[in-house]
């Protein structure tokens, strides 16, 4: 009998003040969790505490950290911080509205919403970048980690994984739905 594939999950970090309208763009912006997204966390850790998480790794900005150590604590695990987890680099758009963008920055903004692998965030990183840098931590993870792995990170992360298993790879960023707190099985 063949064993069992190594299961790697990803969970997206509480809410922030900029997840909630109006939003923003954090990118790497280093935005704490607000009292709702503590709140999440500590949701999260009792739907994680029966998969029997063995590995727990995470993002190394804040409101993926604190996630991490709220589940963490549920569990009985240290998280291992992975800066390779981040959100993409948003550049100049970090911080600011995405109404702001979309009104001066018009052709920029539709490009966003089009997405696929040429997008690069205006000063920042592209969408190949950091599908690159997650999928090459989720497959150190998936390899040399105890099973089940949970990793805390970002909608831009976990849409980038998703992305690889899509027949329309990056061209699919913008169709995943990825809330505050979601597990996905990777």
């Amino acid at each position: 009998m063949a064993p069992a594939a190594p299961r790697v999950f990803l969970a997206r970090h509480g809410e922030t003040d900029d997840n909630g309208p109006p939003l923003r763009f954090q990118g790497w912006r280093d935005t704490p969790l607000n009292d709702t997204g503590r709140a999440q966390a500590r949701e999260l850790a009792g739907r994680v505490a029966d998969m029997g998480i063995a590995s727990l790794f995470t993002s190394d900005l804040s409101r993926a950290l604190e996630t991490a150590e709220i589940i963490g604590a549920g569990v009985g695990l240290e998280p291992q911080v992975d800066p390779r987890l981040r959100e993409a680099n948003r550049g100049r758009w970090e911080g600011r509205l995405f109404e702001e963008v979309a009104a001066a920055e018009p052709e920029d903004y539709a490009a966003w919403l089009r997405a696929g692998a040429g997008w690069r965030f205006p000063g920042g990183e592209s969408l190949q970048e950091q599908s690159d840098r997650v999928c090459a931590c989720v497959e150190e993870i998936r390899h040399g980690a105890e099973h089940p792995a949970l990793a805390v990170c970002h909608g831009g992360s976990i849409r980038v994984m998703l992305c690889r298993a899509d027949a329309d790879g990056l061209d699919a960023f913008h169709r995943f739905q990825v809330p505050n707190v979601v597990v996905v099985n990777v």
